[in-house]
């Protein structure tokens, strides 16, 4: 989750090729991606996990799902005019009760789009503890920025090839059983593979397939976002239908990246945007996102378990106090906002026509 300056490698995007994954759907066309763009308009968002949840599996799994405060949340995320909603799975809960998740997810589905609110689901993620076990998950560590999150399906298991047949029923199942749903609005296959020697490369390529070979009418992307990762990034912007990417820098430097991006011709979607004290804020860069076309989607709605307000490695609150300036997040619990300027310019933005 780090700003991705995509002018230092765009040269390297030109003068190199890569092969396309191979498989019954072909990416998109230019003119495909560009009609789902204006068919879905610009798109207002966060990344969303309930306030009592404080991982994927305390979300989905049944005995901890919530759907009265998942209810309650995005109600208020319609209040700010706000459209799309972007949430992790987890192939564990898939795994212990398929009909069960399935149905959970079509519940969830149902209540974002009481909402007026579409929903881009997340596969697979790099990011933060590398072992998931179902079942009672760990409480917060105070102070702590996401504590609990869980990579899917970690490291070193996400190089594990033998692995991946249940990995490819996870997403073929999930993709084919929500194929033509238009609650969903793209489907985001990796979040941020990150290890070292390209270690997630092959699980990226394989999901990419295993996506494309599904009957599913959405869209597919990984986002795109840090700059060493060459060999990630070029797969990624070659093969996505419509391009992501991450960057929590100020507003000068979403300008920078958003136009490096035009050259692939496709809409864009920044799927992470959004730390104070990195200087990426609502009032300055979301009017960037929204007049430069960019679907807007930010780290965190409502703060609760997963200890978003601290920042990344931070640890001058362990004792659980509140930061003086919160890192990610809109509202404390109760729909009571963090600061009441951000919220008049998420509503100026979002609700603009």
């Amino acid at each position: 989750m780090k700003i991705l300056n995509f002018a230092l490698i765009l040269s390297f995007f030109l003068f190199c090729s890569f092969k396309p994954v191979e498989n019954p759907r072909p990416r998109w066309t230019v003119e495909q991606a560009n009609e789902w763009a204006k068919t879905n308009g610009w798109m207002c968002g966060s990344n969303f996990i309930p306030s009592t949840a404080i991982n994927q599996l305390e979300m989905w799994q049944a005995d901890t799902f919530d759907p009265s405060t998942i209810d309650q949340e995005l109600g208020w995320a319609e209040g700010l005019g706000m459209n799309v909603m972007r949430v992790f799975l987890h192939h564990l809960a898939w795994e212990q009760d398929k009909p069960g998740f399935k149905s959970r997810m079509d519940k969830f589905l149902d209540i974002a789009a009481k909402h007026h609110i579409k929903i881009m689901f997340v596969f697979f993620d790099d990011c933060w503890l590398a072992k998931s076990k179902i079942g009672k998950q760990p409480e917060p560590v105070l102070g702590k920025h996401n504590s609990g999150w869980l990579k899917d399906p970690g490291i070193p298991m996400n190089a594990d090839t033998t692995i991946f047949p249940g990995l490819e029923k996870y997403v073929k199942d999930v993709m084919n059983s929500f194929a033509k749903d238009k609650r969903i609005v793209i489907w985001d296959l990796y979040n941020e593979p990150n290890t070292k020697n390209n270690q997630s490369l092959n699980l990226l390529k394989k999901v990419f397939q295993w996506a494309r070979e599904t009957k599913a009418t959405q869209p597919i992307t990984s986002g795109i976002w840090k700059k060493e990762l060459k060999d990630y990034t070029k797969f990624q912007t070659e093969n996505s239908d419509i391009i992501s990417y991450h960057n929590y820098g100020d507003a000068k430097l979403q300008k920078k990246t958003i136009d490096s991006l035009r050259i692939f011709n496709r809409p864009l979607i920044c799927s992470e945007y959004m730390a104070r004290k990195k200087n990426s804020l609502f009032q300055t860069v979301l009017p960037v996102l929204h007049r430069e076309n960019v679907t807007a989607i930010n780290w965190g709605l409502v703060s609760g378990k997963t200890n978003t307000i601290y920042a990344w490695g931070d640890t001058t609150h362990r004792d659980g106090s509140e930061p003086a300036l919160w890192f990610h997040d809109i509202f404390r619990k109760g729909g009571i906002p963090y600061k009441q300027e951000e919220v008049d310019a998420i509503r100026k933005e979002c609700l603009k026509k």
